[in-house]
């Protein structure tokens, strides 16, 4: 199995509590995916400062293939972060180097080599999805709220797995996750926090409640899902394991305050 995640890296930095990770959609899905056992590839660009040397030693203690993770001339991403009763909450953003990111050819044929192709909104890759799509891999993109954006529109024809953030189910949500799926997407998820997930399929409905977890802080757990969804569906199993296995893996994450614990064990384990 060799999953591509194209798009951002950045690191989430907490004033009030002097602390800080590397992270990014891309990022979190492609550790949690490795972890699991994946071969896994990160193409994106980060800084040549502090925070992008840290975010290469860890991409590479994680043993994931940088080979197309370039170094832009200026600073890494930075998300300014608060924790708010365990929910983090965002504040001013800085896009450093990914401000100007750009995907060469090569850089998109590498990704079409993959199986999987993982990207998200704010990834900056939408506008090669059509020709991603025509080499043939697989595509999953993560929306997050932004399910009001034109890009929903223009991309969803091009995405196999689309995933979509609520504050809760309901009839609506239903109606929206038929949409996408009539629009060209194989599989329309919704996830709704504590309220577990929704999978749309064409034909069923599939509903998933979460895990037990003592919570820390809630970072990571969309990205985590995502892998662990994906994971799944990769390895050939039905929609219930997919969102059970999402499920399992995003009550893991949020026990701890980093998106991913540093040196555990697999997320499968």
């Amino acid at each position: 199995m060799k999953i591509a995640a194209i798009g951002d890296n950045c690191v989430d930095v907490y004033p009030k509590l002097d602390r800080y990770y590397c992270t990014g959609n891309s990022v979190d899905f492609a550790v949690h995916m490795k972890r699991l056992g994946a071969e896994v590839s990160l193409i994106s660009t980060t800084g040549n400062d502090e925070y992008g040397r840290q975010m290469i030693a860890e991409l590479n203690e994680e043993e994931i293939d940088i080979t197309h993770l370039k170094v832009g001339e200026g600073e890494t991403a930075i998300s300014y972060m608060d924790l708010v009763d365990r929910e983090r909450t965002y504040g001013d953003y800085i896009e450093g180097v990914m401000e100007n990111v750009e995907f060469s050819k090569e850089d998109i044929e590498f990704a079409a080599s993959h199986d999987l192709i993982h990207t998200a909104f704010w990834g900056n890759a939408h506008m090669h999805l059509p020709e991603l799509k025509k080499k043939g891999a697989k595509i999953c993109f993560d929306y997050a709220t932004e399910v009001e954006d034109p890009l929903v529109e223009e991309t969803v024809p091009y995405v196999d797995y689309a995933f979509f953030s609520f504050e809760d189910c309901n009839l609506k949500v239903k109606d929206f996750l038929k949409k996408i799926v009539e629009k060209g997407s194989l599989v329309a998820v919704a996830t709704f926090g504590e309220g577990g997930s929704m999978a749309y399929d064409g034909k069923e409905y599939y509903q998933c409640g979460i895990c037990p977890a003592a919570v820390v802080n809630t970072v990571g757990a969309g990205d985590s899902y995502m892998a662990g969804f994906m994971y799944g569906i990769m390895s050939g199993k039905e929609m219930p394991e997919c969102q059970k296995l999402g499920a399992k893996i995003a009550a893991k994450v949020v026990g701890f305050f980093e998106p991913w614990e540093k040196g555990s064990e697999q997320d499968g384990n």
